[in-house]
């Protein structure tokens, strides 16, 4: 396939801004198939951000023009993050081919009778803003055929990470974190684990103020209470088998509250938690790895040295290291794969892996929004 300009654009569990990647696919026999020509991360400001993590709680009430308004104003975010890498890198908005928009989830519920996922941003007003053919709503039809609608991610991970005779993982440490299985012989598995850092954030902003445990330096000075973390490890979710997806819905501070023993220090609570990600995923690994050797992490986590630290006790043997081994920048893998998201959509290819999420089968993932002859002026 030529090689064509493609833009990624997400905000993850963390909501703490919009990754932005322009990225140059070639074919995929290339030696070096994804090209990223430029990145950013664009951090929401402090209102907005806060706005998203109130609706983002399992109990919250919203009026409908406060969900209304904050549909476009997250849209207008996603444009400006969109026009500002092009601006940049100095890139005309003619010279993409297509943006693909994942948005910002405010609830992901894959089960019940009438399971649903929701991400905001209007692609309508970042088609109009970019003047780009928009790709948005990659997770929908995965879950209207059955799918558990995430992660998505697994497909790009095994073409472009997979290797002809080693096993590996790949490892994305949001605010949930993900595996995907890459086992030569094997279909791909990929499944959520449970929390990265969203209950790390969550803690430290309570305790610390601040969005997150810069490091896991905070955490790194407390205490791991052993027994809490078997009873936390004791949660349904760690030991249900894939495929699974879960989201900020199931862990979030109420989560947790509710399983914090009265006395124990805020620090040793945050040691816990870090090696509550690092235990779950490794368990995970072990359990469904298919004897991978090799772990590549992405993702915001990646930068927290406690955590990774933990993940390569839990994983004696196994090589931990991040995507940047393998040619990608670990804070920009998921951006990279919206943007090949949205190429596939365009090439009439299914981007799911029925393997990964429990779908019916393959489906086309993301709805078209056209550009318009003239983009509106920011």
């Amino acid at each position: 396939m030529t090689a064509s300009l493609y833009l990624g654009l997400i905000s993850g569990t963390s909501a703490d801004g919009i990754d932005a990647a322009l990225v140059e696919f070639a074919d995929p026999s290339a030696t070096a198939p994804v090209r990223v020509i430029a990145a950013r991360t664009t951090p929401y400001p402090d209102d907005l951000r806060a706005r998203v993590l109130a609706l983002a709680t399992r109990d919250a009430a919203v009026a409908l023009d406060d969900y209304g308004t904050l549909d476009v104003e997250i849209g207008e975010a996603f444009a400006d993050a969109a026009r500002a890498l092009l601006d940049a890198a100095g890139v005309a908005p003619a010279a993409v081919a297509a943006l693909g928009s994942h948005g910002q989830t405010l609830r992901h519920r894959p089960h019940g009778a009438h399971p649903f996922t929701l991400q905001i941003g209007d692609p309508s007003v970042i088609a109009e803003r970019c003047g780009i053919l928009t790709v948005a709503d990659f997770r929908r039809a995965d879950l209207a055929a059955g799918g558990q609608g995430a992660p998505l991610l697994p497909a790009l991970h095994a073409a472009v990470f997979a290797h002809a005779t080693i096993p590996r993982a790949v490892l994305n440490l949001g605010g949930i974190a993900n595996l995907t299985i890459l086992a030569p012989g094997h279909d791909v598995l990929g499944f959520d684990t449970g929390p990265a850092n969203c209950l790390l954030d969550a803690w430290a902003m309570r305790h610390l103020g601040a969005a997150r445990d810069e490091g896991g330096a905070w955490a790194a000075s407390g205490r791991v209470d052993a027994a809490l973390l078997a009873v936390w490890l004791r949660d349904p979710y760690f030991s249900a088998p894939p495929p699974k997806s879960s989201g900020r819905e199931v862990f979030n501070l109420d989560w947790l509250d509710a399983r914090v023993p009265a006395g124990l220090a805020p620090a040793d609570v945050q040691a816990t938690l870090l090696h509550l990600s690092a235990r779950s995923i490794a368990d995970a690994l072990r359990a469904h790895g298919r004897e991978a050797s090799e772990v590549y992490a992405c993702g915001g986590g990646v930068h927290n040295a406690a955590l990774m630290a933990a993940l390569r006790t839990e994983l004696p043997g196994v090589r931990v290291d991040t995507t940047t081994a393998l040619g990608l920048d670990p804070d920009y893998v998921e951006a990279v794969g919206f943007a090949w998201l949205a190429r596939a959509r365009l090439a009439g290819k299914p981007g799911n892996l029925p393997s990964v999420t429990g779908a019916r089968g393959p489906r086309l993932l993301g709805a078209l929004y056209p550009a318009p002859s003239r983009p509106r002026s920011r």
